[in-house]
């Protein structure tokens, strides 16, 4: 997993020469000379807008606590980290903190950690730890990610749990969750599990669970690495067999049934650590992309059935432009520019530069990681957290790179490499061209960290987005956006035929001649999930022209004229009424 020294013959492939020549015969055909990238067009007055503040003490969650599990064993899950994610887990209208505490690898334990961390917004800036009210307390595991979504439909959230053995499922009852893994169907398996995702993958209305798993690991079977001879240093993944991702069905009933196999996604081991659900050709249909870990990543397309095919090869997103398999750590995806076609990226290892990969209209994705810009200034840190946002609300995405290494003794013998690293911020200029800007910004940009899990919300409900970054054993770190940016609007759905969260859904808006795009997600990023609201950045217009919602069931809604810098909840059918 752990290193950009890693022996290259452990991932060819027998076919990997056709699929290099198809790939760049495409690409080449699509993007022209992919080392040629137009300078993003970003002023210093765009720069001097962004601005965030470190609250993270002042907001109450300084007390947060990460145990990577470290006690000099040098077992190979320790500097994997964990994830966060926002849940509004009282439905009072606040986006609240939900994290992992990671735990101990070796059982039994004979100390107390807690394994989650829940903290309330009290609606003024500030939070306050409410982890045992909500029943979370008892918790304790080797935690690794979240998954947040109303799964059953009845109006709050709950969320899964992955860790190191046996998944959990907390249903939410009124702001109190109970655990119910087992009896819902899908806690019964000991295996390590990382991200999850939601996808209402055969558009019944109710939420479908897929679920990331990296490798058969255990203490008996931990393997020996050293660089001297004599010391143990952290394995490499490749070491380890991976293991087969899990797919669940909701049954509709609060349970659900594994249907891995029959849905076509138990054909694959990729030592997988994220998952997005995305509509990547626009046939309506939820597809899956999966990050992985020195093995190509997957694209399942949705077959409109219920079932998926693997297509990552062929789509040209399986292997970068070398015909290499990365070794990716997180994930995200949306609208770059003003194109409609979505792009994917993914945060890799030191010594690898970030993937980006863009649709085409031939279905084909091209690598776009020169000509976006971020190639170059991604190659040296290790890329976990990883985020979409338009961050001075100017209608376009933005990037956000939460990084870290995690081997403080390799990273001594690298030219350039540290342990701790600075996160980073990639500013769109319109076009899918960026340039990274966090050294000329400072302040929480300029302070290194060993990041893992990203999530965002807005979380004072002034109309932008938020940032929470998990550290590998350390802390909580909450950055408020203060950036001076334009007019929004902000989108919540309410399903009825749909899942009640309109997960999968599409919203379209037309500013003038802008094509603005965004997708109810659940996931993504590193082992986190983000909030359900999504926000549109207007720039200097106060009103959105035309509103389409492409609802996961298939119905279109059209609104018309909705006017900027409010959020307005949307629910199903509701335009045609």
């Amino acid at each position: 997993m752990i290193s950009h020294l890693k022996e290259s013959t452990h991932r060819r492939k027998v076919y990997i020469q056709i699929c290099i020549f198809s790939f760049l015969f495409i690409a080449g055909l699509q993007c022209g000379d992919p080392e040629k990238a137009d300078r993003a067009m970003v002023s210093k007055e765009d720069i001097k807008k962004i601005a965030f503040t470190d609250i993270t003490h002042e907001a109450g969650i300084g007390v947060f606590a990460h145990e990577n599990a470290f006690e000099g064993d040098m077992y190979f899950p320790e500097p994997f980290g964990s994830g966060c994610a926002f849940i509004d887990y009282n439905n009072d209208g606040w986006q609240d903190v939900l994290a992992v505490g990671g735990g101990f690898i070796e059982e039994p334990v004979e100390k107390y950690m807690p394994g989650l961390w829940l903290f309330g917004n009290n609606g003024d800036g500030t939070f306050t730890l409410r982890t045992d009210e909500a029943g979370l307390n008892y918790v304790t595991a080797c935690g690794f990610g979240l998954a947040v979504a109303d799964y059953d439909n009845d109006g709050d959230e709950d969320f899964v749990f992955t860790t190191l053995r046996r998944n959990m499922l907390f249903r939410n009852d009124g702001g109190v969750f109970k655990e119910i893994g087992y009896q819902a169907g899908f806690g019964t398996i000991e295996e390590w599990s990382t991200g999850a995702v939601f996808v209402d993958g055969d558009r019944n209305g109710w939420l479908d669970l897929y679920i990331c798993n990296y490798v058969n690991w255990s203490i008996e079977i931990e393997p020996w690495n050293s660089l001297d001879g004599e010391n143990k240093v952290y394995s490499m993944s490749y070491l380890l067999d991976g293991i087969p991702n899990r797919y669940y069905r909701n049954n509709g009933d609060g349970t659900f049934n594994e249907q891995t196999e029959q849905a076509g996604l138990g054909l694959e081991s990729g030592r997988s650590l994220g998952a997005v659900g995305r509509d990547v050709n626009r046939d309506g249909w939820l597809d899956i992309i999966v990050a992985n870990d020195e093995e190509r990543n997957f694209l399942y397309t949705s077959n409109k059935d219920g079932t998926f095919s693997e297509l990552g090869r062929l789509a040209g997103l399986a292997y970068d432009s070398g015909g290499e398999a990365t070794s990716s750590r997180s994930i995200a995806g949306g609208m770059i520019d003003n194109s409609a076609n979505v792009a994917i990226f993914f945060g890799n290892i030191s010594g690898e530069m970030m993937s980006v990969f863009q649709n085409t209209q031939t279905g084909w994705f091209t690598d776009r990681k020169m000509v976006s810009g971020i190639g170059p200034a991604s190659k040296d840190p290790m890329t976990f957290g990883l985020a979409l946002i338009d961050i001075e609300q100017d209608g376009d995405l933005d990037l956000i790179a939460a990084n870290g290494h995690i081997d403080t003794i390799r990273t001594a013998l690298m030219d350039g490499i540290t342990y701790h690293q600075k996160p980073q911020l990639f500013l769109n200029d319109g076009r899918g061209i960026f340039a990274e800007v966090g050294d000329d910004i400072g302040g929480v940009y300029g302070k290194p960290m060993v990041a893992r899990g990203l999530a965002y919300a807005d979380i004072d409900r002034d109309g932008d987005v938020d940032i929470l970054i998990l550290e590998n054993g350390g802390s909580l770190h909450l950055w408020r956006n203060d950036s001076r940016g334009g007019n929004f609007l902000r989108v919540n759905l309410e399903g009825r035929e749909s899942n009640r969260q309109g997960i999968g859904a599409r919203i379209v808006a037309k500013v003038d001649a802008t094509h603005l795009e965004r997708t109810i997600t659940s996931g993504g990023s590193y082992l986190s999930d983000s909030e359900k609201t999504v926000t549109f950045g207007l720039g200097r217009a106060n009103t959105v022209d035309s509103l389409l919602v492409y609802w996961p069931n298939g119905q279109i809604d059209h609104y018309s004229m909705v006017e900027g810098n409010q959020t307005v909840r949307l629910v199903e059918g509701s335009a045609s009424q």
